[in-house]
């Protein structure tokens, strides 16, 4: 078979440059893996840059890094990476350090004013980083060096170590017009300290195994994503918050679970619209004996509810059934069902918060359960036929006044639509025409849950109106 020529890859360089100054940053860096010639658009710049340990302290050498760096980030016409090899100076408050500390920072520059940081050297222990967007050591003359920061407006930083601290804080003071924050896979960061400005919209916090302590006053901000153990979060002067994700996937980590700690974090978010969060705290608060209608605030605002978590059993079903009592007004509903998630075992609490909280059964938890009167869309995402998983649908379908569609996926990826059908009105099955139905017995035997497959092509359906942060990996 003759061989298919390459022709794009034959291009000129500064062709195949424009092409992935029109992609996404994140699809432009895999561009690298197609030939030689697309790998080595991606070849680093290499900068070397050696301190004298007698002339600068560490800040001030965090300071001289910023300014070369800042010159890269003045155009934004292709995407660059840049190799920044760092040896910071020996400091006299940390004799445990080496006398030459060696750290490299690969900088990825998007076209859409993006830059990523991904530093190599890491560390048992990066303990607290403080962020505020101020200069201060700065003097006004270094206001064209920091030109390039200035007009930043997505920062992503990942693996920040103990040595850079200095470094990443000056960095995002100078980051007047920042929108988007990420920090990823800081292994050793115990607290994490944010005061941002009028421009930060957006904040996301993954996988950074070890905090403990998040605080965050960000009046701007819209959307904050965390993923990892639970911390302490403190939000202030947070008015303009919208969307929040906990995916408290790791459980507890080092933390010790306080329900009033959970509490006052609920009530600092029950203005936000969208709000994904972990199933298993809700099933922690409820065992405590939290009861969520006696609670002195409601979600009022809350539209769109996502619900995380390895299993549905009785106790998680329950508390959910419990937690969207004080949501008035919910319109969408999304579960998520991951079963490659660690389970988090509920403890044995022996003092309650405020008093005992004794698991009703099925027919107390759906008399209890107030009117939805606003929801309209149900999804299951990792849907098992289950009687905990069916009791909750059944729930769901008696209490919403105004459903427009319940849709179920399942483990392996086929979509249903489903309805409720009482035992007089269920058709023989050669009535059915050519469409798949499945029809399963309600746990009490009342009626059955009709099941219809819904056909779609690979990318559409049902799965495509789930949120991006409800698949593993996003």
């Amino acid at each position: 078979m003759e061989e298919r020529l390459d022709r794009i890859s034959s291009l000129p360089v500064e062709i195949l440059r424009r092409i992935s100054s029109l992609l996404p940053l994140e699809e432009a860096v895999r561009t690298s893996t197609l030939s030689s010639v697309w790998k080595s658009l991606w070849t680093p710049v290499q900068v070397d840059m050696e301190f004298d340990t007698h002339l600068k302290t560490r800040h001030e050498a965090s300071k001289e890094v910023i300014e070369v760096i800042s010159p890269v980030l003045r155009s934004y016409a292709s995407p660059e990476v840049w190799k920044f090899c760092l040896t910071f100076p020996e400091s006299d408050k940390e004799p445990s350090l080496e006398a030459k500390d060696e750290v490299i920072v690969l900088a990825t520059k998007g076209t859409e004013r993006e830059l990523h940081l991904e530093f190599s050297k890491r560390q048992k222990r990066t303990g607290h980083l403080k962020l505020e967007q101020t200069c201060k050591g700065f003097s006004n003359h270094h206001d064209m060096q920091m030109a390039g920061f200035s007009t930043l407006k997505t920062l992503h930083l990942r693996s920040v170590p103990f040595l850079a601290r200095d470094l990443v804080s000056a960095l995002f003071s100078n980051c007047k017009l920042l929108e988007s924050l990420k920090l990823d896979k800081c292994t050793g960061l115990e607290s994490l300290d944010i005061e941002a400005g009028d421009c930060l919209r957006s904040l996301i916090v993954v996988n950074c195994a070890d905090i403990l302590h998040i605080k965050i006053s960000a009046r701007k901000l819209v959307s904050f994503w965390y993923q990892g153990s639970l911390p302490q979060i403190k939000l202030t002067n947070t008015p303009n918050l919208v969307d929040v994700m906990l995916n408290l996937k790791d459980g507890v980590g080092h933390y010790e679970f306080d329900c009033e700690e959970v509490l006052s974090l609920f009530a600092s978010l029950k203005e936000v619209e969208i709000l994904t969060i972990s199933g298993w705290l809700l099933e922690w608060l409820c065992s405590a004996g939290v009861i969520f209608k006696r609670l002195e605030f409601q979600f009022n605002k809350l539209k769109e509810l996502r619900w995380i978590d390895s299993l549905i059993n009785r106790p998680k079903r329950d508390s959910l059934a419990s937690f969207i009592n004080i949501a008035p007004s919910l319109e969408k509903l999304f579960v998520r069902v991951d079963r490659s998630q660690s389970s988090v075992p509920c403890p044995c609490f022996h003092q309650y918060w405020h008093e005992p909280h004794l698991w009703m059964d099925f027919t107390a938890v759906k008399s209890s359960t107030t009117q939805l009167k606003h929801l309209k869309v149900v999804g299951f995402l990792g849907f098992r036929v289950e009687d905990d998983q069916l009791l909750l649908m059944e729930l769901l379908l008696n209490k919403a006044i105004v459903l427009s569609s319940m849709n179920v996926i399942s483990p392996s990826k086929r979509s249903w639509r489903v309805v409720k059908v009482p035992l007089c009105q269920l058709k023989p099955a050669s009535s059915w025409n050519h469409q798949k139905h499945i029809a399963v017995l309600s746990p009490n035997k009342e009626f059955f849950f009709v099941f219809t497959e819904e056909i779609y092509g690979h990318q559409g359906g049902f799965e495509s109106s789930f949120p991006p942060s409800f698949f593993p990996g996003c």
